[in-house]
């Protein structure tokens, strides 16, 4: 089978509907959008609007929803979780200020970046604020386990934005470090948010399984995206086609494709990493598919969520088990 056949099979098994996982968590969620506006208070105005900006443009807030549906799953009935949610949301949003400046990103979900409308100063500093006030939130839930959970997951991400710093330009990178920097800079945040809900409930023997389900899961929505750079455009992600080639990132699509071309074509791909050249984009993509490169980013990226699946097993039936399984689902088959 082709790659134009194979991608047709894939776009026509349909995306698994998220509304029930959304309808469920509402309530909850309802309440961590109000505890993040809350929580965004400050005399500095320019704090206040930056922030709004790009916690408001939009997004599914996935990650917090993942605190909430972990917690209920292990059946915690506290409050805590409220605060915690709102607390990966403003880690979340630290780090995609950080990287829209590192990365020269002019858009972000379909519209302008913060730093393109207030300039990389202003976003790093409004960055730089939303990470100590979710530090702030963090003591009223006085606990040394929550504490550790979040600031080693900080610390890893720094790391992995760093990693990535490292890898910009580099048609060398490697699977293994590419998997890294994802591990680090996505996986971790989806890894701590569903720990965390282990962690609420007083269940440690669910934490390993819990925090490996967002892990497992973190990774299989980043290989996804990067399928999806080579065939979705602005309407659908919030970017173009070959935005992360213009930014010089060598993704797993491109890292496979250099594994089975030589000559003029892997050099163009070479070229095209090293200098962040988008004008022979539409070679590169032909390139991609041809050689079957998409269809295995595809794979990989179904292995990953089959890995998040699995790792639920350890948990009790409930609907809220349900719909992380839907999550699992619904990350490797948007619009490929």
């Amino acid at each position: 089978m082709d790659e134009a056949a194979v991608q047709h099979r894939d776009e026509t098994k349909g995306t698994p509907d998220i509304e029930p996982v959304t309808a469920l968590c509402a309530e909850d969620m309802a309440r961590v959008d109000t505890l993040i506006r809350e929580s965004l208070d400050s005399d500095v105005v320019l704090i206040r609007q930056i922030a709004e900006y790009i916690i408001g443009s939009g997004g599914k807030r996935l990650r917090p929803m993942l605190v909430v549906l972990a917690a209920r799953a292990c059946g915690y009935r506290g409050e805590h979780h409220v605060t915690l949610a709102a607390i990966i949301e403003f880690i979340h949003t630290a780090t995609l200020l950080h990287d829209d400046v590192v990365d020269e990103s002019d858009m972000r979900r379909g519209r302008d970046s913060a730093h393109a409308v207030w300039g990389n100063a202003a976003s790093v500093l409004v960055g730089d604020f939303l990470y100590s006030r979710s530090f702030q939130m963090m003591v009223t839930i006085d606990s040394m386990r929550v504490m550790e959970v979040l600031s080693d997951a900080t610390n890893t991400i720094a790391e992995g934005e760093v990693e990535q710093l490292l890898n910009m330009h580099d048609p060398e990178v490697s699977e293994t470090r590419y998997y890294s920097v994802i591990e680090k800079k996505t996986a971790r945040l989806f890894d701590a948010a569903c720990a965390l809900g282990a962690v609420l409930a007083g269940r440690p023997e669910l934490e390993q399984n819990l925090g490996c389900f967002g892990r497992e899961l973190g990774i299989a929505f980043q290989v996804a995206d990067d399928v999806l750079d080579y065939t979705s455009d602005a309407a659908t992600l919030g970017k173009n086609i070959g935005d992360d080639l213009a930014e010089g990132k060598p993704t797993l699509p491109l890292i496979l494709a250099r594994k089975q071309l030589d000559g003029a074509a892997r050099s163009l791909i070479d070229d095209a990493i090293r200098q962040g050249d988008v004008h022979h984009i539409d070679r590169i993509v032909e390139q991609v598919r041809a050689c079957g490169a998409l269809q295995q980013t595809r794979d990989a990226a179904q292995r990953h969520a089959t890995a998040a699946k699995s790792a639920l097993e350890a948990l009790p039936a409930s609907p809220w088990k349900d719909a992380m399984e839907t999550l699992a689902a619904y990350s490797v088959s948007r619009r490929f």
